[in-house]
């Protein structure tokens, strides 16, 4: 239980610094996205996205979160495994946990590459 404790004080010492460091990099982002506008504002570009552009992003967007959440269940789950203390119901419940992680982002990523190979399709 000691181990489990410090694995996540650790973890959320670890959020906190990388938390502390993006709106430095939010700002980066916002930065380049104003710089990308105003460019195609300058060669007349209507800066409208189409509904398959704006589905692809909503996509990403998702991805990037549900790829965040199944590394988090990783680690859980290897944290579970490790602090199990050769229970049996508690390995099966790490191990399946680890499992699950696993095949989830497996068919996110299926689904990703489904849409863009719908929205390349009909472009």
């Amino acid at each position: 239980m000691q181990k489990l404790k410090l694995a996540v004080i650790a973890f959320v010492i670890a959020s906190a610094g990388l938390v502390m460091l993006a709106p430095d990099n939010a700002a980066a982002v916002v930065n380049v996205v104003d710089e990308i506008q105003s460019g195609a504002n300058d060669v007349g570009a209507s800066g409208e996205a189409s509904l398959g552009e704006r589905v692809q992003q909503v996509v990403n967007i998702l991805l990037y979160i549900l790829g965040a959440i199944a590394v988090v269940m990783i680690v859980i789950g290897g944290i579970r495994y490790a602090t199990s203390n050769g229970d049996s119901s508690n390995i099966k419940s790490a191990k399946d946990t680890i499992l699950y992680s696993v095949i989830g982002l497996v068919v996110a990523i299926l689904a990703y590459a489904i849409v863009n190979f719908v929205l390349s399709s009909f472009k």
